[in-house]
């Protein structure tokens, strides 16, 4: 996990100062117009913490933030309006290929479609609806959230607001995150504006 000075500090502070929300990323609006389902290196205020994953909803957008008041911006799905979950996360599992299965909310939202996933996980492959990789987002006092940053089988799901919770990107560009994302990076999952 990447540090900046403000979370080296002792006992309970410094928990609580690696993990207090965020300011907004603010990429600048000319950036982000140049073409949404494109990944690109995008400028963001200066004292931005590298080494963190940023998720905004609103913007279909989820940037790795890097030196010197940089980012990676990745076009994303997310969640109905309805399942999203904002908060602070830690990734403490990387999957290549993953396998799937549907927490018992999304089998009572939905029986038709996932109920025949109930008792035994849909194996990883193309067909997944996890796509080629998946980060697996815990709570900062332990326990897994469910949520992922994961891939897709359907690309055209990318800046939907889709899913039961989760942030997607399309396989190539999850693979790339992948790549970048070491274990125990926190993650930011911003609230929903509108």
């Amino acid at each position: 996990m990447l540090l900046d000075r403000r979370d080296i500090l002792t006992g309970s502070i410094a928990c609580a100062a690696a993990f207090a929300a965020p300011p907004a990323l603010a990429a600048r609006k000319k950036d982000e117009e140049v073409d949404p389902f494109k990944a690109r290196v995008v400028r963001v205020p200066k004292d931005t913490v590298p080494g963190r994953l940023h998720v905004y909803p609103d913007r279909f957008a989820i940037y790795w933030t890097l030196e010197k008041g940089r980012a990676i911006y990745y076009p994303a799905g997310v969640a109905q309006r309805h399942l999203w979950e904002p908060g602070t996360f830690i990734v403490k599992a990387k999957k290549e290929w993953p396998s799937w299965k549907p927490t018992p909310e999304m089998i009572e939202r939905d029986p038709e479609a996932y109920e025949k996933w109930a008792e035994e996980a849909m194996p990883g492959g193309p067909n997944n609806p996890l796509g080629a990789r998946a980060l697996y987002l815990f709570y900062p006092r332990g326990g897994d959230s469910f949520l992922r940053i994961h891939g897709t089988n359907n690309p055209r799901t990318i800046r939907t607001r889709v899913s039961n919770g989760c942030a997607r990107l399309t396989n190539h560009y999850i693979s790339d995150l992948y790549e970048r994302v070491p274990m125990d990076t926190i993650v930011h999952l911003h609230p929903m504006q509108t």
